[in-house]
């Protein structure tokens, strides 16, 4: 038996898109009546994952990486186009402004219910793979970007992150933002919002998709 090619990030992106368009077709059962937002992601990331390991090796995430692909360093995110978010673990507040460490390919579908078969359709909506380097929230980036353009010091950065509720304290904001006059952040494009995980929100990347640096729209329906 022939090994399995090896997954990388290019693999993955062209085979999100693949199982885009494949999963538009299909007719599940299970789904029918379900509008809850959670069961409904778990049962397209876990049967993209199935997809994928039929076909290529890689080592499955689990609790301890966080990530859904740890060895290519790609989180999976599904959600609905009514409203598009998700959560991430928070790990530590300089996530906000540098990303979250990994990059997210964003799955975002419309499901609708046939009541004379009782079955469910999921259409991808798009698919739009985003960067580690642009998991960051765009106002905290934007406005830090501009305090440094603008020659800001220290204090300026300091009384920008409180203003904007970062959570840190004062100590944690002198040193972020010693580390942010050395290291210039990119610019973000997610919306996060401060909680125990991170709530990210993802229109502003999903509708700039494959016009900005690093945010690049995988897959998008025709009549989207």
């Amino acid at each position: 038996m022939m090994p399995l090619p090896t997954l990388s990030v290019d693999i993955l992106r062209d085979e999100a898109r693949t199982f885009a368009i494949a999963e538009g077709s299909h007719t599940e059962p299970t789904l029918y009546g379900v509008d809850n937002g959670k069961t409904i992601g778990t049962y397209l990331e876990q049967k993209f994952r199935a997809y994928l390991k039929a076909r290529y090796e890689f080592v499955e995430g689990n609790s301890a990486s966080g990530i859904d692909f740890p060895t290519v360093g790609v989180d999976v995110k599904t959600t609905s186009r009514r409203q598009p978010q998700s959560s991430s673990p928070f790990k530590d507040a300089s996530q906000k402004i540098y990303g979250l460490g990994y990059a997210l390919l964003i799955f975002v579908y419309g499901k609708t219910d046939d009541p004379a078969h009782r079955t469910a359709t999921l259409r991808i909506i798009n698919v739009t793979y985003v960067e580690k380097e642009q998991t960051g929230d765009y106002q905290m980036t934007r406005g830090i970007r501009e305090i440094l353009e603008h020659d800001g010091n220290a204090e300026d950065l300091m009384g920008f992150m409180l203003e904007k509720n970062l959570p840190v304290d004062e100590i944690k904001a002198a040193l972020l933002a010693e580390r942010i006059l050395n290291e210039k952040p990119p610019q973000g494009y997610l919306t996060m919002t401060n909680a125990p995980q991170w709530r990210l929100q993802y229109g502003r990347l999903i509708t700039l998709a494959g016009t900005v640096p690093g945010v690049e729209s995988i897959y998008r329906a025709a009549s989207d």
